[in-house]
């Protein structure tokens, strides 16, 4: 924490934090308390009972990604703490955390990363004046004048910034428009995932912990529905403190900054994140504390539960009939008034954008297939089949193909409605339904891809196999829109419930709320713990709405609007041996149908983790910045710093004119020093290392000049050499890239590569000075015309390779590396990260998904 950040927390200021967040959450673990043995109760009696709905017909798979990365890649970002942007690798592990690591060989070799971010609670946005309004909006009365420079300058046109009402923010950029489109659809989805982090496998702590934030919230007179209800427990109640906290800070310490409007702004952003730092680590000991206590009580609750069932339901069902006698016709005349000629309006607005998102995830999917079959027909053979169903099987986690899907629910409107309901914002309902078309997606996949395992037992040639693949699509298909059906009905009903109940409560509280206390001695003292007189009177104002609610849906499915189905048709036991296919060994299509000349070791296995989106490039596949044709000649290079880091390009306007000296082969020096566009190009007599930018695709930028005081040679692009040879043979790469393309991926089994040129000009061989962080393959002979020796961080195991660039589409059976499990994950400290490392006392080790590191919710780390 630096000095400007301690002098305004100081020792008093940080003790006040700490009695506020006790108190806050004092009153929390008292709800949570009471709602925990009504959640079990519920529980209980559910599992005796029943009552479920109908039966899905799509298979549903129990760990959809496991032994995947969701994506890796390069990018820039900007670090606060020097000031710089900085290229950094990062990686997108299967549990949807942000990993950033100093480039992809740290990676590779297992280093400890740099960042880890869980997205929980950040928004995605592509325009720094987006997020300058958010910044003025976060401290009012410090905005900066016209003509002065904002908080933040991008050195691209493409930025791509996390933003947190109360965390610290991270700052993106990429090179291009298409690249910008893809990194946001893949942290959209990260976000996406950790918002959803209370998981809802857990029968009674999930609902006993949001039932504890909706009473608690209900005490301070808040209703509707809640932004910041998104992360993992321990997220969501430090949220819950900050919303109280943070405004009595802003207002004690705000005069008190000092400095220009850009500082002050910067500072409190500081400020912001130290104090949530601060509530987290009390929260997540508080709420670990109340959750063993429950948790050490649970058996003996359970037990009497069990043993004096009937009497807890006879007891409840007579609380209910006198709160019901007292509520109920308070509630039909409010119902009547002010929710039921709203629920047809409402129902048609969640209607239409959810169901084209369900089509198209149906048309995304038949798509696939179809494209799959055809494919099959041109060039045969179940190997072709194996590296089709590869990718297709992990259809619903490829972010950047299921974006067409997840866009429908931008449709969604509640204008008018928002703020009679008082609906704060619509991302719940949206995030929600997006959430429930992955996991039909899914579904159907993994439905598909079982019933055609099952049938290639019968080993079809091409055409019965082409044929058997579309009548599975078919019969798959249909599960889907019933399935679909379904879910989209409980959607609309759960929805409709969280728009108008709060509603109600609000509107009938004054006349309600403070009468409930006489009820309270209707209820026998041993059955306190699972009867409350709260949650008994939200469930008469439920039931009074109720019946509305179901009607309209009802209304709807009778109408077939949107292709839902009327509840009375109901399929039963269509398949029924498919759901003990579903329980089998998951399928392996690669190990299984895949003719690999040898396999691959264990070892390596082990370390490599399989990707479902390939590397991020554009279709062209040459960026305005790579070698041109004619370039002078190559200079002798100068042997590198050997302590010194690579450095990147710092300047905002300079940035350009670097790429266009590269996209020239420009050797002319250049040596600037950009601190976030307010220092101006500065000249430096340093030499350059001279180098051949190859082979790039975009998200891999070049690194720029350093600054004059950072002691670092930087390469410069230098031309090919008429006359240079590269000797043939077995195991001597051909045309080989001057640098490993970060975020390429090597296929396994892939013996010597060979980089496919990115043009025409660049197809005859090219000597290339090694690129700091390259992987040298260990034998290779290649002549260079002006040889350089690699700097000291260049060095490699003897096994690594040199990767080629990969396709636009991912490669089946492609591998990402990924560490070993059981590394010991020590805390980086560098001078140009600063705070950006792990904060002490949280766990990390390198990501991977053999479960080192990772938690239901995403990586923990600590915003």
């Amino acid at each position: 924490m630096g000095d400007v950040v301690s002098t305004h927390l100081d020792e008093g200021r940080r003790q006040h934090i700490a009695e506020k967040t006790g108190k806050v959450l004092g009153e929390f673990c008292r709800c949570y308390k009471e709602q925990y043995g009504v959640a079990l109760f519920n529980s209980v009696r559910y599992e005796i009972e029943g009552n479920g709905g109908p039966q899905a017909q799509l298979l549903h798979r129990k760990v959809p990604l496991e032994d995947h990365v969701i994506y890796s890649g390069n990018l820039f970002q900007y670090i606060e703490e020097n000031k710089k942007w900085r290229n950094r690798f990062c990686v997108v592990p299967h549990n949807y955390g942000l990993i950033l690591y100093e480039n992809k060989l740290a990676y590779e070799r297992e280093l400890p990363p740099r960042v880890l971010i869980n997205s929980a609670g950040y928004k995605i946005l592509t325009s720094v004046d987006q997020y300058l309004e958010l910044v003025n909006s976060s401290l009012p009365g410090v905005t900066p004048k016209s003509g002065h420079s904002p908080i933040l300058k991008c050195p691209t046109d493409f930025p791509l910034i996390l933003w947190h009402p109360y965390a610290r923010h991270y700052y993106f950029c990429v090179m291009t428009g298409k690249e910008q489109e893809k990194w946001r659809a893949v942290f959209q989805d990260c976000v996406r995932h950790c918002n959803n982090g209370i998981s809802e496998d857990s029968k009674v702590e999930a609902p006993a912990f949001t039932d504890a934030v909706r009473m608690y919230r209900q005490s301070k007179e808040q209703y509707g529905t809640w932004d910041m209800l998104c992360g993992n427990e321990t997220q969501v109640l430090s949220n819950l403190v900050m919303e109280e906290l943070l405004p009595e800070l802003r207002t004690t310490i705000s005069p008190r900054l000092k400095g220009k409007a850009q500082e002050r702004q910067r500072t409190w952003i500081q400020i912001s994140d130290a104090v949530y730092r601060m509530v987290y680590e009390q929260t997540k000991a508080q709420y670990d504390a109340v959750m063993a206590k429950c948790e050490q009580e649970r058996p003996q609750m359970e037990s009497t539960i069990r043993t004096d069932m009937d009497q807890i339901i006879t007891s409840k069902e007579h609380l209910a009939s006198k709160i019901r006698a007292f509520v109920l016709p308070k509630a039909e005349v409010c119902v009547r008034n002010h929710v039921q000629p709203y629920i047809s309006s409402i129902l048609e607005a969640l209607m239409t954008p959810t169901s084209q998102g369900f089509a198209e995830v149906r048309e995304v999917f038949f798509k696939e297939v179809t494209d799959m079959n055809m494919n099959i027909v041109n060039e045969g053979g179940l190997e072709k089949l194996a590296e089709y169903m590869e990718k297709l099987s992990q259809l619903a986690f490829h972010p950047v193909k299921m974006q067409s899907c997840y866009e429908k629910m931008d449709q969604l409107k509640l204008e008018g409605l928002q703020q009679r309901f008082d609906v704060s914002s619509t991302s719940v309902f949206k995030q929600r339904a997006q959430i429930h078309m992955r996991q039909q997606m899914d579904d159907a996949v993994h439905t598909f891809e079982t019933l055609l395992h099952q049938d290639l037992g019968k080993q079809p040639g091409k055409d019965d196999l082409c044929k058997s693949i579309q009548r599975i699509l078919e019969r798959v298909l249909k599960k889907y829109d019933y399935d679909s059906s379904t879910v989209r009905k409980k959607f609309f009903r759960e929805a409709l419930l969280q728009i108008t109940i709060p509603f109600l409560l609000k509107k009938l509280a004054p006349t309600c709320k403070g009468e409930l206390a006489k009820f309270q001695e209707l209820i026998f003292e041993d059955f306190a713990s699972f009867i409350l007189v709260e949650n008994t009177y939200e469930e008469v104002v439920l039931q009074s709405v109720m019946k509305d609610i179901m009607q309209a849906v009802k209304e709807a499915a009778v109408q077939r609007k949107h292709n839902l189905y009327r509840d009375s048709m109901v399929m039963h036991n269509s398949d029924p041996n498919l759901h003990l296919l579903g329980e089998g060994i998951p399928i392996d299509w690669g190990e299984e149908y895949s003719r690999q000349p040898e396999a691959e070791p264990a070892a390596d296995k082990r370390r490599r983790a399989k990707q479902v989106v390939s590397v991020i490039q554009d279709d062209e596949g040459v960026l305005p910045y790579e070698l041109q044709p004619s370039s002078p000649e190559p200079r002798e290079p100068e042997q590198p710093d050997p302590g010194a880091p690579p450095s990147s390009p710092d300047g905002v306007e300079e940035i350009r004119e670097v790429l266009a000296k590269e996209s020239l082969g420009d050797g002319v020096e250049a040596e600037e020093r950009l601190t976030n566009g307010t220092d101006t190009m500065q000249e430096s007599s340093a030499t350059k290392e001279v180098a051949v930018v190859a082979g790039s695709v975009p998200g891999d930028v070049p690194q720029g000049p350093a600054s004059e005081g950072d002691g670092v040679h930087c390469a410069t692009p230098a031309s090919p050499v008429p006359g240079a040879e590269v000797p043939s043979g077995a195991g001597v790469p051909h045309a080989a890239p001057a640098s490993p393309v970060p975020g390429a991926e090597v296929p396994s089994g892939a013996g010597v590569p060979h980089a496919a040129p990115a043009s025409p000009m660049l197809a005859s061989p090219m000597p290339a000075s090694p690129v700091p962080g390259a992987d040298i393959p260990s034998g290779a002979s290649v002549q260079h015309a002006a040889p350089a020796s690699p700097k000291p961080r260049a060095s490699a195991p003897s096994e690594a390779r040199v990767p080629h660039a990969t396709p636009p589409s991912p490669t089946p059976g492609a591998e990402t590396p990924s560490p070993s499990v059981g590394m010991a994950c020590h805390q980086p400290s560098d001078k140009e990260t600063g705070k950006e490392v792990v904060p002490p006392g949280s766990e990390c080790s390198p990501p991977q998904p053999m479960g080192t590191m990772e938690s239901g919710e995403g990586v923990q780390t600590e915003f």
